[in-house]
C-alpha cells in the first residue's frame, strides 16, 4: 500500500547522511537531533510543545497518565477505530466507553458522544480517522461544558489543518494533548518505531516529559510514576529530514485523492470520501464505502490483478472480544462490512493509478 523504498530513494543521500552524522556522534539517545526534530515540529504543526516518545501507543497512554486519571474513570472513544486508542485506556484500569461514528465522515458522532457523557467522564479520544480532523469544534464546546479533557489521536492525520472558531489549526494541538505515530507506513513515517505528544500546556508537557523518562526531572530523582519512552536520536534523525518533505507528501497524496475521486463520483455502488470544509485531508487512506457489490469479492479482484488493498477495519471494538461494549453501533457495523482502502502513497506514478481505476471499475 505503501512504497517506503521508493520514497526512501528519492531523499537518500539526505537520510544517509543524517544517519552516519549520528553514527559518528554516537549520540545514540536523546542526541541533539531529537531535540531538534521536536522544535522544528513544533513550529511545524503550530503547537508550542512536542515530546517525542518510543510510538503512538506510549504516546496515548502517556497523555492519559498525566491528566491523572484514576481506575474507573470513563474515556469515551469511538468504536470505529484501531484497537490502541481503547487499548491504553483500559491497561490504565480507566474504562472505554465506545460510540458509533458519522456515516458520511467516519469521525465520531459528536451526538453519540454527548449522550454518552456521565458523571464519571473525564476524557475523550477524536480519532483524526484517514487523514481528516474529527468536528474539533463541536467537541471543544461540549468537553467546555462538562470539563472533560480532550486528546486527539492524530496518528493518522499529521499535517492535516482544521479551521476551529475562524483560526486555521494544526491536527493535535487543539485539546489538551495530541498524539502521533511515526509508524514507517505513517504520512511522516521513520524506519522503525517512534510517537511524539503535543499540548500548549506548559504544566502538561513538564509532567509528560517526566512519564516518558521514568518519571523524573532531575537524574535519580522520580517525582512520579514514569515509563521508559523515548525516540531514538537515529530515528529523529530522519524524521527530521522527512519533515522537510511533509507538505510535499501531502501533496501527493491529495492529487492522488482527486484522481480517485474524479473516477469515482458517480458510480452508484462507489461512494468517495467525504471531505469536510473545516478540515484539509492528507489521506493517510483513500477509503471508499461500496454498496450494492461484494466488497470482499471486489477486494479479491484487486489483488488478482496485483493491485493491494486493505480494510480498515474489518472488525469493531465492539466485537472484540477484549473490548465488547455494551449498545448498538449501527453505523460502524455497517462501516465494517462496506470500507476498501486502495493505494495511497507518496510514490504513486500516474500508471499505477490508472490501472487501480480501470481494475476497480473493470469490476464494479
Amino acid at each position: 500500500m505503501v512504497d517506503l523504498k521508493g520514497q526512501y530513494l528519492k531523499i537518500s543521500n539526505e537520510i544517509n547522511e543524517a544517519i552516519q552524522e549520528v553514527i559518528d556522534s554516537t549520540t545514540f539517545i536523546n542526541g541533539p537531533r531529537v531535540k531538534q526534530f521536536a522544535q522544528n515540529l513544533e513550529s511545524y504543526v503550530g503547537v508550542k510543545h512536542v515530546i517525542p516518545c518510543a510510538n503512538g501507543t506510549d504516546a496515548l497512554q502517556v497523555a492519559f497518565m498525566a491528566l491523572n486519571l484514576k481506575p474507573g474513570d470513563e474515556v469515551i472513544v469511538p468504536c470505529f477505530t484501531y484497537v490502541a486508542t481503547a487499548e491504553v485506556i483500559a491497561l490504565l484500569g480507566l474504562v472505554p466507553v465506545l460510540v458509533d461514528v458519522d456515516s458520511k465522515t467516519f469521525q465520531i458522532d459528536t451526538t453519540a458522544f454527548e449522550s454518552a457523557i456521565t458523571a464519571k467522564t473525564k476524557a475523550v479520544v477524536p480519532v483524526h480517522l484517514f487523514g481528516q480532523c474529527a468536528d474539533m469544534e463541536t467537541i471543544l464546546s461540549i468537553c467546555k461544558q462538562h470539563n472533560i479533557y480532550v486528546v486527539e489521536d492524530t496518528a493518522q492525520a499529521i499535517g492535516a489543518n482544521y479551521t476551529l472558531n475562524g483560526e486555521v489549526r494544526g491536527a493535535g494541538t487543539m485539546g489538551h494533548f495530541g498524539t502521533t505515530s511515526f509508524f514507517p507506513s505513517k504520512n511522516l513515517g521513520c524506519y522503525g518505531d517512534g510517537g511524539a505528544i503535543f499540548t500548549n500546556d506548559d504544566d502538561l508537557a513538564e509532567k509528560a516529559r517526566m512519564i516518558c523518562n521514568h518519571g523524573q526531572k532531575k537524574k535519580y530523582y522520580h517525582s512520579v510514576v514514569g515509563v521508559n519512552s523515548r525516540l531514538d536520536t537515529v530515528q529523529a534523525a530522519i524524521l527530521d529530514v522527512k519533515l522537510k518533505y511533509l507538505d510535499e507528501y501531502s501533496a501527493a497524496r491529495q492529487q492522488v485523492a482527486n484522481r480517485y475521486d474524479e473516477a469515482f463520483a458517480n458510480h452508484p455502488a462507489l461512494e468517495i470520501p467525504y471531505r469536510d470544509l473545516k478540515s484539509t485531508h492528507v489521506f493517510h487512506q483513500y477509503t471508499l464505502k461500496i454498496h450494492d457489490l461484494n466488497r470482499d469479492a471486489l477486494k479479491q479482484h484487486l489483488a488478482d490483478n496485483g493491485i493491494p488493498s486493505m480494510v480498515y477495519y474489518p472488525v469493531p471494538l465492539n466485537e472484540q472480544e477484549a473490548y465488547k461494549g455494551v449498545g448498538n453501533f449501527p453505523v460502524t457495523d455497517d462501516l465494517c462490512t462496506r470500507v476498501l482502502s486502495l493505494p495511497m502513497s507518496t510514490e504513486l506514478t500516474i500508471d499505477q493509478q490508472q490501472k487501480v481505476i480501470e481494475t476497480l471499475l473493470n469490476f464494479a
